[in-house]
């Protein structure tokens, strides 16, 4: 095993222990190569659970928030999934390990992070990502309807123009509020959000646009 592979076992052993994350969520985050996704100064942290700067602002998730989210979101194989906020792409290739590259549907509001995702969601081997350049807040309804929808940034609220691209029985899980964030798991009903469940203070950049 090479340093990077040890470091990421390490890492999906340390999660799995500590947050009890599901078989196929530990699967997807030992797949993905994180280093590939951070800058090649900060490639040393790749590997640490914390969030780690990205460029523009904007940062890549810390590994335990990843896996509890995809958890929370509860997707099998074949589900149709929107991403708002892609940023590096790392969220959008551990998701794609759960229900398959060409089932993932990312939009980013930063043309050049769009770009850069894009090439490397490529050179790593997640080219079916699908990725948009544009406002979060409308989603990506050419690809709806979507079994689940997340977003890695924070919102005040969770936009309407997203959940009405969420079939009915579908969730979106989205960080909810300003300085002060809670992580919102919403069931999507026939009219709209039906129930809304708080799952811990969370801390996201805020959504652009």
């Amino acid at each position: 095993m090479t340093d990077y592979d040890d470091a990421r076992a390490r890492l999906t052993d340390q999660l799995t222990r500590r947050e009890r994350i599901s078989e196929s969520t530990a699967a997807a985050i030992g797949a993905v190569p994180r280093h590939e996704f951070v800058p090649e100064s900060r490639r040393g942290e790749a590997y640490a659970d914390r969030p780690l700067p990205i460029g523009d602002d904007q940062t890549i998730s810390a590994p335990h928030m990843v896996a509890i989210m995809i958890d929370l979101l509860d997707a099998e194989e074949g589900d149709r999934v929107l991403e708002i906020g892609t940023g590096c792409g790392y969220h959008a290739a551990v998701t794609s390990e759960v229900v398959d590259p060409e089932n993932v549907y990312s939009v980013e509001f930063g043309e050049k992070l769009a770009e850069r995702a894009r090439e490397t969601l490529e050179r790593v081997g997640y080219g079916e990502v699908s990725i948009r350049q544009g406002d979060g807040r409308e989603g990506w309804p050419e690809h709806a309807p979507y079994d689940a929808a997340y977003f890695t940034c924070a919102v005040p609220e969770i936009p309407d123009a997203v959940v009405e691209q969420v079939r009915p029985g579908g969730t979106v899980l989205a960080p909810v509020g300003d300085w002060s964030q809670k992580l919102i798991e919403a069931r999507v009903g026939e009219r709209g959000i039906e129930s809304r469940e708080r799952r811990g203070a969370v801390r996201f950049v805020s959504i652009r646009g």
